[in-house]
């Protein structure tokens, strides 16, 4: 009998019901031989938690007794899951007939392969790639995410040009298998985060760890995007830019912290600035405001000990060396391939 790792496709909830009545069916048909499903609730009111045991009896559900956000929501369920490796998958996702073996196996290849993800598409146009992930992350040297098929909001059409596994900087927490052992030696995620670019923090802390994270296009999902709350939301653009800061604080070295986070938050003052001149006076306050926050984090908050050894960042894998904005929106680089030679 060949054996199979388990796997516990651990599907956080916050009401989703009607992703949840859209997209479990597809999940519980995942072609794997060891897996299980797990619902984790963040407190809904939309009745999800009694529509998931009436409808879905194999699926397992565990109920948070509040909102944690995606950071401690995650933290908190993952404490209740026994299993070699984690799947975090979205509510909103669809998945594809084999997805979960390529990443298993890819992962199964080398202790040292930690987490990877697949090749996202767009649900609503399954020829785009999806913002969240598309085909593995990348960092520029400032601290600026983009992605293989994403670069801001620019998604490409997939015609297979990023069809290779790769080393990537970051894998996206919509569809993120990971080894069990590997998220809790490092503490998951950052819960001071509540939600977005923990997945990144993580992946960067995975890989200044010695561990190794890819992109497995062998698998394929479609995610629908957007969540709970959709680009454009102000309190996304603040959580946004005060998370990225913090991620740069903790995990940059000093010989390039001190320096490149003042540069960082300059540029994002002109972001800011660009914001209100053309309107947008929600977007340039909630970057005040991030700003702010991060200032405070600095003062205030309590640093855990680290156990591995900062590095400089050009060393680690998935990073771009120039600045992703200049390359965009200067130079006019729409696709990554312009950007990145797309054997990296």
């Amino acid at each position: 009998m060949v054996y199979s790792p388990s796997v516990a496709i651990v599907i956080l909830n916050w009401n989703g019901k009607h992703h949840l009545e859209q997209f479990l069916p597809s999940v519980l048909s995942t072609n794997y031989g060891n897996y299980k499903v797990v619902v984790a609730d963040n407190a809904s009111t939309d009745g999800s938690v009694d529509f998931v045991r009436s409808n879905f009896p194999k699926v397992e559900v565990v109920v948070l007794h509040q909102n944690f956000g995606f950071a401690r929501g995650y933290n908190e369920a993952l404490k209740r899951v026994e299993a070699d490796y984690f799947m975090l998958l979205n509510s909103d996702v669809e998945i594809t007939p084999g997805w979960l073996q390529p990443m298993v196996e890819l992962l199964e290849s080398n202790d040292r392969n930690a987490a990877c993800q697949p090749k996202i598409l767009a649900y609503k146009n399954k020829r785009l790639f999806e913002y969240a992930g598309a085909a593995g992350g990348w960092l520029d040297a400032y601290g600026y995410p983009f992605a293989r098929g994403r670069i801001f909001d620019v998604c490409e059409e997939d015609h297979g040009q990023y069809d290779t596994t790769q080393q990537v900087f970051w894998a996206s927490g919509a569809a993120l298998l990971i080894r069990s052992n590997v998220f809790r030696q490092l503490n998951g995620f950052d819960e001071y985060f509540f939600a977005h670019q923990e997945e990144i923090d993580l992946c960067w802390r995975l890989q200044l760890s010695g561990f190794k994270l890819f992109c497995c296009p062998q698998s394929i999902v479609y995610h629908v995007g957007g969540g709970t709350l959709p680009r454009g939301n102000s309190k996304k653009t603040f959580l946004n830019f005060r998370n990225n800061q913090i991620m740069l604080a903790k995990n940059l070295p000093w010989p390039e912290k001190w320096w490149k986070i003042p540069f960082r938050m300059a540029l994002d003052q002109v972001s800011a600035l660009k914001g209100l001149l053309s309107g947008d006076g929600g977007y340039f306050i909630a970057i005040i405001k991030a700003h702010l926050a991060f200032c405070r984090w600095c003062i205030f908050h309590k640093r855990t000990k680290r156990t591995y050894p900062l590095a400089p960042i050009k060393s680690l894998h998935g990073i771009c060396q120039g600045i992703i904005i200049w390359e965009h929106f200067v130079k006019k680089k729409t696709r990554f391939s312009e950007i990145i030679n797309v054997d990296n």
